[in-house]
């Protein structure tokens, strides 16, 4: 029986094995992806289709590659399932987000050891309850990395915990615009409470993904601004640099790697 997603190439993403690397850096933006390839050995284009544009060099001797996935879990998992299927097993998340725990300031790193599954993706890869997790061995190389370049002064910090994953992205910061404005502040109020460190978009669905395809993962998410910060008259940074996230992933890469 023919089926649309047997050819050679991976529909989406339109890669075949051989072309990708076991670890792989994903972003969200196709145009930021040529910028972490530049962190790469003898980068080149793979393929660019729709949201999916992607970039295999090597790190220490070893292929690796960067693709984007675009906003929000479906996208994002439709990227790791087709990695997945050329021969990766090992993901960096490398984003940006909403600061929710007041110690967080914009420019800051947010180093997931979870995600709260806030979204709808997961829900078609996990049974209710199950934590979509990163992996350890990915979290410690990415917190080893974040203490080699971060002072742990003001906007220049990096916290590990829980993050948070969506799917409105007007949700977190005009909830009144919403027809359920009630449910999302409660849910917001009690993220809040339980110490979540920063709100996104595709943690949830990626953790998710690799953790039913036995693959690592984890994430590097720069605080870009804190909205309780701003609520609560607290000092902020507006930031939209992603380059200290970038350098995290990649070390983290090259320490798994050198495992």
């Amino acid at each position: 029986m023919a089926v649309l997603t047997d050819g050679e190439r991976q529909f989406h993403i339109k890669a075949k094995a051989g072309e990708v690397g076991r670890y792989v850096i994903l972003c969200g933006d196709p145009q930021r992806v040529p910028k972490i390839a530049q962190k790469l050995d003898n980068a080149v284009q793979i393929a660019c289709n729709r949201e999916f544009n992607l970039y295999t060099g090597s790190l220490c001797g070893e292929p690796v590659s960067v693709c984007s996935t675009g906003i929000g879990g479906p996208s994002a998992a439709i990227a790791v399932e087709e990695l997945i299927n050329c021969g990766a097993d090992t993901f960096i998340r490398v984003g940006t987000s909403g600061g929710i725990a007041l110690e967080v300031t914009g420019g800051d790193l947010c180093i997931a050891t979870a995600a709260v599954r806030a979204e709808g993706t997961s829900r078609e890869y996990l049974p209710d309850g199950y934590p979509a997790a990163a992996t350890f061995e990915v979290v410690k190389a990415l917190a080893e990395s974040a203490e080699e370049i971060c002072s742990q002064t003001f906007g220049d910090s990096y916290h590990i915990g829980v993050v948070h994953s969506k799917d409105s992205f007007y949700g977190e910061i005009s909830a009144e615009n919403s027809a359920v404005p009630e449910k999302l502040a409660a849910a917001w109020e009690g993220y809040k409470r339980c110490g979540c460190l920063t709100s996104e978009m595709e943690c949830a669905a990626i953790f998710s993904v690799a953790a039913l395809r036995g693959a690592r993962c984890g994430a590097v998410l720069t605080a870009l601004w804190n909205v309780e910060r701003s609520k609560n008259g607290l000092k902020d940074n507006i930031v939209s640099d992603s380059s200290k996230a970038i350098e995290c992933a990649v070390r983290g890469v090259r320490k798994l790697i050198g495992k």
